[in-house]
């Protein structure tokens, strides 16, 4: 989430440049995160604590040379909490992943309505600020499935620029840019 002027928190303080922030001061954390699409959970995982945010150069490098060990730590390490659905119409899985820890709602086998809440927003696993990684892919193992386009039937697209807003439907986001529903 973020506020008319692409800010992702609206605090900034001392700790902004050179500490690791509390999750909860962005506006994404704890948001309710709803089921894109109707069809059956194939896989649920709610077991990563939430990481405390890192906007600064300073916390995020020391973040990125332990990338490594993230990986050798396995599927959870990296996408944190997920939720991977596999839609009623569609031969492709959807993948919901840095789910804040405890929040999970539903099961393996359970099945699920569009718009249905699944989780919340949260910063676990591979994740420096508070958000929600979604992905299409062609298999419900995240170790070896391969994205697939991911199509939005209506969508609020920010670019890259503080003022690049603008409404799409029936398509695929741009690259570098920020969807709200």
């Amino acid at each position: 989430m973020v506020d008319e002027r692409n800010r992702t928190s609206p605090i900034v303080s001392w700790r902004t440049l050179i500490a690791t922030e509390p999750p909860e001061i962005f506006y994404g954390f704890g948001q309710p995160v709803l089921s894109p699409v109707s069809g059956t959970i194939v896989s649920v995982y709610d077991g990563e604590p939430d990481n405390r945010a890192r906007r600064s150069w300073l916390t995020i490098l020391p973040y990125m040379l332990g990338q490594a060990a993230r990986i050798r730590s396995g599927v959870e390490a990296i996408a944190g909490n997920y939720v991977i659905i596999a839609p009623d119409d569609a031969d492709a899985y959807i993948a919901i992943v840095h789910l804040q820890y405890g929040s999970v709602q539903v099961v393996q086998g359970q099945h699920v309505s569009e718009r249905q809440h699944l989780g919340n927003c949260g910063n676990s696993g591979n994740s420096t600020e508070p958000h929600i990684h979604i992905q299409a892919m062609d298999s419900t193992d995240i170790h070896v499935a391969h994205g697939v386009p991911l199509f939005f039937r209506q969508f609020t697209q920010w670019g890259p620029g503080p003022n690049d807003l603008n409404e799409r439907e029936e398509a695929i986001p741009d690259s570098r840019s920020v969807v709200s529903p």
